[in-house]
């Protein structure tokens, strides 16, 4: 061997520090994986959303609506955050607004549609009133939401627990409140309850049991 060849040689890293110097590298890439952050999946289950468009809305079928709000409620039930800029959705529904639908629930704080359907600013119509029910004013306004506003959906939505109704069953008299729960006397009485036994009176404190729907 020459002497040229010799001192290559000598510059060479011998297999143990090679072999020192991968593993040592690989450790690094193994721990360094293993203690950074993991990725923000959550957000990248949804894409973001914008305000509905009336080229969107106008190419949905009423069933094709219906099911996207069945998918809003199921996501609101399992939990899964979607997207949101409600300033955005402000700013692009300013000039305009194009809902799909128009939505007649009760006052009942704890069943605002928006929260329940996980929708946004511009997707609905909503018109709330205690006990869900109807009345010249909700007529006329579902007229304009249909009939002017283009909304091709009208949900009607009861939930459990409703104090209105409560007090409709137990007759209750109170000012303005009288003429509104007499609204719900006819549907009381086509109803047969063979639950438990109401209360005979009724105030705004009254709480019926856990489960039971009224």
């Amino acid at each position: 061997m020459s002497e040229s060849e010799k001192s290559n040689l000598n510059h060479l890293p011998s297999r143990r520090v090679f072999v020192k110097a991968s593993t040592a590298a690989a450790a690094v890439g193994l721990f360094g994986a293993w203690g950074a952050k993991p990725a923000e999946t959550a957000a990248a289950e949804e894409p973001p959303v914008v305000a509905l468009t009336k080229e969107a809305r106008d190419q949905m079928t009423a069933d094709q609506i219906l099911e996207k709000w069945k998918e809003g409620n199921l996501r609101f039930r399992e939990g899964r955050k979607i997207q949101r800029d409600f300033l955005a959705e402000q700013k692009a529904t300013a000039s305009g607004q194009f809902p799909a639908g128009v939505l007649l629930s009760c006052i009942d704080s704890r069943a605002p549609a928006e929260i329940l359907f996980n929708l946004g600013m511009g997707d609905i119509f909503n018109a709330r009133v205690a006990g869900n029910i109807e009345n010249p004013d909700i007529l006329g306004s579902m007229e304009f939401t249909t009939k002017l506003a283009g909304a091709k959906v009208v949900l009607v939505m009861g939930h459990s627990a409703c104090g209105a109704v409560a007090g409709a069953i137990a007759d209750a008299q109170l000012g303005n409140l009288t003429q509104l729960l007499a609204k719900l006397q006819p549907a009381i009485k086509a109803t047969t309850y063979t639950g438990i036994a109401r209360p005979t009176t009724w105030h705004s404190s009254m709480r019926w049991p856990a489960g039971i729907s009224s």
